[in-house]
């Protein structure tokens, strides 16, 4: 593709002379698990982050597992979560023991509000997860207003601000996943709570080796799940690039916004005060294969991402039944994610407007 979806490889360019030595330091250590490394890069990521702890796990869907039930949530529980989504978002809470309850997006933003959350709010209801979508960010401050604990999974989010917060640092916890192709991504997967909480870091600590505390006494039936040093070291180097990659891809919105592809879809929206760091670029068509056919014709790299919600998929057939979004079906019907990038150019905003024209 002339324009491709994503550029992983461009940013990170500069950097293999300190991603190299920063993995023969890690080779000449002879630490691989839950070393200097890892300790190093949870105390950085907590200072970016705003908040007082960050615990490194194995991938993101296991940082929503654990933080949930770090946060107290287990078997009779419910919690809220938006259908249109990756489906790590809902996949991670049955594990916990409690039950997914789907509720609506708002159309502009396409995250959550508190009007959707309050109207799946339940007695058992235990916690919300807010989904920073394509790197737009959910109003948590008025979600927690309603009583509920809120997790935000930030896998998309890095980089991202509400009102000057950063994502991350809004809810009791949040989440973040760093696979190769997200804001902050590494060489493999991995992943990290964050919280200001230090019952629910500590039990996060806990969780993600085995339920241990100290390798000798089980507290818990936890998981194996921990962020390995290579990995932490290649993010460590990242880190320091991190708002200025951030800053890119909102200049790659504002660059969309500037060309003429409001003529040909509509553009997302941001939250209210959110400075999206956009993961994605996804815009809505009334007939987006169409969209995606003519951008094909150019060589502009498109993809349709959520065509199926999540509370569609036959594993959540169980907790669906009877289950009725609109919003949420009409946005996974007519999305359609564009090529962003923390290099992404003004020429390439206007040739994927051209191409959308046709």
């Amino acid at each position: 593709m002339l324009v491709p979806l994503f550029d992983t490889r461009g940013p990170l360019a500069p950097l293999e002379p300190e991603i190299r030595a920063a993995i023969d330091r890690v080779l000449e250590s002879g630490r691989y698990i839950l070393g200097p490394e890892v300790a190093s890069f949870e105390r950085e990521f907590a200072e970016y982050c705003g908040v007082a702890h960050a615990v490194g796990v194995a991938n993101g869907t296991d940082a929503l597992t654990i933080a949930l039930r770090a946060m107290g949530v287990g078997p009779g529980d419910e919690v809220i979560v938006p259908s249109f989504s990756f489906y790590a978002s809902a996949e991670a809470i049955p594990p916990t023991g409690a039950v997914p309850v789907f509720c609506d997006i708002d159309p502009e933003t396409f995250c959550i509000t508190a009007e959707t959350v309050r109207a799946a709010i339940s007695e058992r209801t235990k916690a919300v997860v807010a989904v920073h979508l394509f790197g737009n960010m959910v109003d948590v401050e008025s979600i927690a207003a309603l009583g509920v604990p809120v997790l935000e999974d930030a896998a998309q989010a890095a980089g991202s601000r509400l009102d000057g917060r950063r994502a991350g640092s809004l809810g009791t916890a949040a989440t973040f996943s760093f696979f190769p192709s997200k804001n902050l991504g590494c060489f493999g997967d991995g992943g990290m709570i964050t919280t200001d909480d230090t019952s629910v870091a500590d039990a996060a600590r806990t969780l993600r080796f085995h339920g241990s505390r100290d390798k000798v006494h089980y507290e818990q039936v936890g998981y194996n799940s921990r962020l390995d040093e290579l990995q932490a070291a290649i993010l460590r180097v990242q880190l320091p690039h991190l708002d200025s990659w951030a800053d890119g891809r909102r200049a790659g919105g504002a660059y969309y916004a500037a060309s003429a592809l409001a003529e040909s879809a509509q553009l997302p929206t941001p939250t209210p005060g959110c400075e999206a760091a956009w993961h994605l670029y996804v815009v809505q068509s009334e007939d987006p294969d169409a969209l995606h056919e003519r951008l094909e014709q150019a060589g502009i790299d498109s993809r349709a991402y959520y065509r199926t919600p999540i509370h569609r998929q036959p594993a959540m057939a169980p907790w669906s039944a009877g289950v009725e979004l609109p919003m949420t079906e009409a946005a996974a019907e007519r999305h359609l994610a564009l090529p962003i990038s923390p290099l992404f150019a003004l020429d390439a905003a206007d040739a994927v407007a051209a191409a959308a024209r046709g």
